[in-house]
């Protein structure tokens, strides 16, 4: 789809007597050789113009310059003449010859050809020889070409060209294998233009080279493939008519050759090893009468083997392939082409008078129409010589090398541009495109109408004039052309001129946007452009050059960039339908819709409120339909009847409530890519919980007053969250009740939105059974199972079926009302027991006080059975039922309620007594010992048991107190000396052992959890694998996460901490069975001694350790104070000192355990520092 268009051309006249040519690729300029007063001159071309280089005498002999070529490295020229000469000029000589004639060949040189890296020279001489030479033309080696060559030729001929064994039976073409050519070349001569010329060709990796030449003892042309090192490997098959020319495609797959017939030429592919691969007819030439005194010079292939230049002895043509197609881009009217080493489309050209060298630089473009809309029409034009293939892709998205419009040329064209024709802009039909060809000398216009589809017009018709003024005209309507056609591609917001360098670079007012980039567009809101890593990437433009955001490789999160096929190329685009036209490398077309252009349309029409449009936009492209909604909410919401009057369409309203759904997806699934300070209008919001109720309602409170939209209601209500099954159902009984004929209709479409079964149930609750026997049809249930259920509701009272259908739904507090309603209280009963409604009963027969009695026994039963002693004491005592409620009372641990409601039984002073035993003895299990105390106190009047409870719980001065209140007749002193002082003791005992212990513990830990973090930190790995530390691990594993790592994809340090450093932690993690994590959190529990949890079960084995001794130093307290009251002083001071000594080895302890904790390996579960309490001694103990 590519043309081949003219963007720089220099020349330089008056040089008589050009010989030959040559690149200087370090200076890019052109060395010649010409010939003029029996001298021979070598000048370099620059842009200050020609600069001599040497200049010596010709050769008296008739001779002809075979090859030019110069070394940059060294800053020499070779020149090689067909009389044997190879002289070589010095451009800067040092301290050696300026000129010199480096050897001769005394057989004279038919053809030479230097190697693509400049060390090797292949030379054949007129003698059938071929002489290798180094750079410092030594002779490699040499070769004779003989008839014994095609010995090596494997070709096989099975003589199908032969007479006598044709098949010539009844029928014989039919049967005839379509496979086998009907003759077989033999490799005859041409019967004219044959020169017998010798021609080398070197392949692009300079490992093989052909040679083209007459064998003379069988007067067949052939060509040879040599190795580099000179031994023959291959011979080409036989193909009459063949001549001189020939070149190896620099790719290496090829090696093209002309082929001569009596009304035509071809140009022939061969294969490395010699078979016949495609050709591809040459076209007629303009002026001459069937080709008469006019022959193919010579072939060459430019450096990237994408144009191939045919040279006749007036002209060159440029040919390039697509699709298997051969397309004639160009025609030049001077013979003399040398293509540029290094530039693909750069060449020098020598005049046929061979006075004149131009310079000439083409590029491949496309030649696309307008892509502003609404003229996106895609409309391209493709050159082939006398035929211009039209297309316009929105219409027809026709594959080349087929066109939809052939348009037949007067002469070869070598340009080509659409534009708008002005004539037309404001009209509402299909717009006219103006055409503009450019020939040789003259141009010509046609007219394309795409509204009838015919093809192009010729609508000028300039005779035909070689002259120069004609010329310039016809350049100059060209050059117009292209400007009106870049007005027509501008964009509103222009960041500026944008152009691709040679190398890929793509510049936008001078800044560097991307690099590596092979081709790009312009639309009005997007810069378009493919890349070498296969990516397309859409940039949205803005004012400002320097804001403009290119998208990161990433196509799998970025709507702005998307993988293609390798070596697509862009083009056109037409945003009006959001499409990209890309072509690949072998020239087939694939029309692509990139996100970004589909959402910015997308967004665009939304914001316009062409909500249709944006509609059949999502619907066509398949985008999530929540954009309508998310986009803009607020706009939405306010034009639901005009979106109801666009769309139209019932399916179409029902697909968008179908597609509803709570994300917004405006700010996850199509985040908008354009910078929030660029955006022209944003009105998108995201949405928080309720937006599809919200949608839904909104469409059913428009949809009200249209009679037509009865579907979209019901799918309304459906498509809320949760669904309203039952106001969709109620919609199709209010048709019923009409009369209407959709009511079946109806069905079937509430159906296809929701579970059948959901909608038999939900019919059923409504107790309309004719509704339900609809929905059953419409699912797959059977008959007889469905129709005699039915049949057993409708022969029930209406409140009984009622009841029945809630029960038989699962609708049990509705069933309980209508068993209310029938006034069946036994069956009521036991129904409320049954399915537990105890509340429910109640609240309906409050006003009823002797079955709500009834009921609050039936729940307080219920209660004490389900251990919720609480409240069935509350509802025994509403009862009057206070034997239940005093025991509810004891079995939540209530004693004060048990005793209290105990003596409204009544009981006897016995009973009573024995009660209040037994409640004692649970509070001492429970270890409730003021609540024992207090009994035995209160209500037993057992002091010395009070006392001794007292005591068990650090109550010295309660225990005290019950002891000094008895009267002298009990003897308080001496239950003082044998209660009081004893329990003393015990307690004494029980804290001295927890003393110990906390000592104990606190020794052991501290020290171990030091030692471990000694350990970690000097060898981290060793540490954490735990139990297998010590053994030989391999130094060259690594420890970055997995997908097949055991740990659930962390590292080494971050395995048991359920944390990643590398993010896929908390993924891999998840993924880990219940049965894993119970196992791990056993592991932890257990703190293993050498395990990776131990340090942590140490450190909050110390934590709880400073939270005890917190919580007992009160009770040490009151304990150190009534020994020192009980003259116990030296027991108080062994206490006082044992819970100093602790108190001060958890604060150490704290301050070392904790302190270092925060200075962790980052990832390890952070302890909350515990706070040590301060023990305030007694001051006259202090001294002690």
């Amino acid at each position: 789809m590519r043309n081949l268009r003219c963007v720089g051309q220099k020349s330089v006249q008056n040089v008589p007597g050009i010989e030959a040519i040559a690149w200087d690729a370090s200076s890019d300029s052109i060395l010649n050789l010409r010939a003029a007063d029996g001298l021979l001159h070598l000048d370099r071309w620059t842009e200050e113009g020609l600069q001599p280089i040497a200049s010596w005498d010709a050769p008296p002999t008739p001779y002809k310059a075979i090859n030019l070529h110069f070394f940059a490295d060294t800053g020499i020229a070779c020149i090689i003449l067909d009389i044997g000469d190879l002289i070589v000029v010095r451009e800067s000589p040092d301290n050696e010859e300026k000129i010199e004639i480096v050897g001769s060949i005394d057989a004279a040189i038919s053809a030479a050809a230097w190697s693509p890296d400049e060390e090797t020279l292949v030379v054949t001489t007129k003698a059938s020889t071929i002489v290798y030479l180094t750079r410092d033309f030594e002779e490699l080696t040499s070769v004779e070409l003989t008839s014994r060559d095609l010995d090596l030729s494997d070709h096989v001929s099975v003589g199908w060209g032969k007479k006598e064994t044709q098949f010539k039976g009844k029928k014989a073409r039919a049967l005839r294998d379509p496979t086998v050519p009907e003759t077989i070349d033999d490799g005859r001569l041409a019967d004219t233009n044959e020169s017998c010329e010798t021609t080398i060709s070197w392949r692009g990796d300079g490992a093989y080279l052909a040679v083209n030449s007459v064998e003379n003892a069988s007067q067949r042309r052939m060509i040879r493939v040599y190795s580099r090192e000179g031994i023959l490997d291959s011979v080409s098959e036989p193909v009459n008519g063949l001549i001189g020319p020939l070149s190896w495609r620099p790719a290496g797959n090829l090696i093209a050759g002309v082929q001569l017939f009596e009304d035509k030429r071809q140009v022939v592919f061969f294969e490395r090893n010699g078979l016949r691969h495609g050709q591809f007819p040459l076209r007629p030439l303009d002026g001459v009468q069937n080709g008469n005194g006019v022959s193919v010079h010579s072939l060459q292939w430019n450096v990237d083997s994408t144009v191939l230049a045919v040279t006749y002895d007036d002209r060159v043509q440029l040919w390039t392939m697509g699709n298997y197609h051969w397309y004639l881009k160009q025609e030049i009217m001077d013979p003399g082409l040398k293509w540029h080493p290094e530039k693909p489309l750069v060449f020098a050209l020598i005049s046929k008078s061979k006075e004149r060298i131009r310079r000439l630089q083409y590029s491949l473009e496309v030649c696309a129409g307008p892509i502003l809309p609404p003229f996106d029409y895609g409309v391209v034009a493709v050159i082939d010589g006398k035929s211009l293939k039209i297309t316009p892709l929105r219409q027809a998205n026709i594959p080349p090398p087929m066109s939809l419009h052939d348009v037949n040329l007067p002469a070869n064209a070598n340009d080509v541009v659409i534009t708008l024709d002005g004539s037309d802009n404001g009209t509402c039909r299909e717009p006219i495109f103006r055409i503009l060809v450019l020939h040789q000398t003259w141009s010509s216009s046609y007219s394309l109408d795409l509204a009838t589809m015919l093809p192009p017009t010729q609508v000028e018709k300039p005779a035909e004039s070689r002259e120069t003024s004609h010329v310039a005209n016809a350049q100059e309507k060209l050059d117009s052309g292209l400007r009106l056609s870049l007005e027509f591609r501008s964009t509103e917001v222009a960041p500026g001129p944008i152009k691709m360098t040679e190398n890929g670079s793509l510049l936008a007012n001078g800044r560097v946007l991307a690099r590596g980039c092979t081709s790009y567009l312009v639309t009005p809101s997007h810069l378009i452009f493919t890349t070498s890593q296969q990516l397309l990437k859409l940039v949205h433009l803005i004012a400002d050059t320097e804001a403009l955001e290119v998208p990161s490789d990433t196509p799998e999160s970025d709507e702005r960039c998307r993988s293609i096929e390798r070596g697509a190329k862009l083009v056109t685009a037409m945003p009006s339908i959001f499409a990209v036209v890309l072509q690949m490398p072998r020239g087939n077309l694939e029309t692509i819709y990139p996100r970004a252009l589909v959402l910015a349309g997308i967004r665009q029409s939304i914001t316009k409120k062409k909500y249709k449009k944006a509609f059949l936009a999502c619907r066509h492209q398949r985008v999530n339909m929540n954009i309508l909604h998310d986009h803009h909410p607020e706009q939405f919401i306010a034009n639901i009847p005009l979106i109801i009057d666009q769309i139209k369409k019932v399916e179409f309203i029902d697909l968008f409530l179908s597609s509803l759904r709570e994300e917004d997806v405006s700010a996850t699934m199509y985040r908008e890519t354009l910078r929030a300070e660029q955006r022209e209008d944003d009105g998108a919001s995201s949405e928080g919980g309720g937006k599809v109720n919200i949608i839904c309602n909104a469409f059913l409170e428009a949809l009200a007053s249209r009679k037509a939209n009865v579907k979209n209601m019901i799918t309304a209500q459906v498509c809320k969250n949760p669904p309203d099954l039952d106001a969709g159902l109620i919609e199709i009984v209010r048709l019923r009740e009409k009369g209407s004929d959709r009511v079946e209709e109806t069905v079937e479409h509430i159906c296809f939105l929701a579970d059948v079964n959901r909608l038999f149930d939900n019919a059923l609750g409504l107790y309309d059974l004719q509704l339900t026997l609809l929905i059953a049809q419409q699912s797959q249930k059977d008959p007889r199972e469905y129709l005699p259920f039915l049949q057993g509701f409708e022969l029930m009272e209406p409140v009984r079926r009622k009841f029945s259908i809630d029960d038989h739904l699962g609708r049990f507090k509705k069933a309980l009302h209508h068993l209310h309603d029938l006034s069946a209280f036994d069956e009521l009963q036991a129904y409320t027991v049954r399915h537990n409604l105890y509340e429910h009963a109640l609240s309906l027969h409050r006003h009823d006080t002797a079955k709500y009695a009834s009921l609050m026994r039936l729940y307080a039963d219920n209660l004490k059975s389900t251990s919720r002693f609480k409240e069935a004491a509350t509802a025994f005592h509403y009862l009057g039922d206070h034997a239940q409620a005093s025991e509810c009372h004891r079995n939540a641990n209530q004693w004060q309620d048990a005793l209290s409601t105990a003596s409204l039984i009544p009981l006897s002073t016995a009973q009573l007594r024995a009660f209040a035993e037994t409640l004692a003895h649970s509070a001492v299990e429970t270890r409730d010992f003021r609540a024992a105390a207090t009994i035995h106190l209160d209500h037993l009047h057992d002091v010395p048991a009070a006392a001794n409870y007292f005591c068990k719980a650090y109550l010295f001065s309660d225990a005290f107190r019950a002891i000094a209140t008895l009267p002298s007749s009990s003897q308080p002193n001496d239950l003082l000396a044998s209660v009081f002082d004893s329990a003393l003791a015990d307690s004494m005992a029980v804290i001295t052992d927890l003393i110990a212990d906390c000592k104990a513990q606190l020794s052991a830990q501290v020290p171990r959890i030091r030692e471990l973090r000694e350990k970690k930190q000097a060898d981290p790995l060793a540490f954490l694998e735990g139990d297998n530390a010590g053994a030989d691990v391999p130094d060259d594993i690594s420890i970055a996460p997995t997908d097949a790592s055991t740990a659930g994809g962390g590292t080494l340090f971050t395995r048991y901490t359920n944390r990643s450093a590398t993010g896929a932690g908390s993924l891999a993690s998840s993924r880990r069975s219940s049965r894993n994590r119970r196992r791990e959190e056993r592991k932890r529990a257990r703190g293993k001694k050498g395990s990776v949890y131990e340090e942590e079960y140490l450190v909050s084995s110390v934590a709880r350790l400073v939270e005890r001794v917190n919580g007992v130093g009160e009770e040490v307290g009151r304990l150190v104070e009534w020994l020192v009251r009980r003259t116990m002083v030296e027991r108080a001071r062994a206490v006082e000192t044992g819970m100093v000594e602790v108190v001060e080895m958890c604060g150490r302890a704290v301050e070392e355990v904790f302190a270092k904790e925060e200075g962790e390996v980052e990832g390890q579960e952070k302890k909350d520092t515990p706070v040590v309490k301060e023990y305030r001694k007694l001051s006259f103990l202090t001294s002690g």
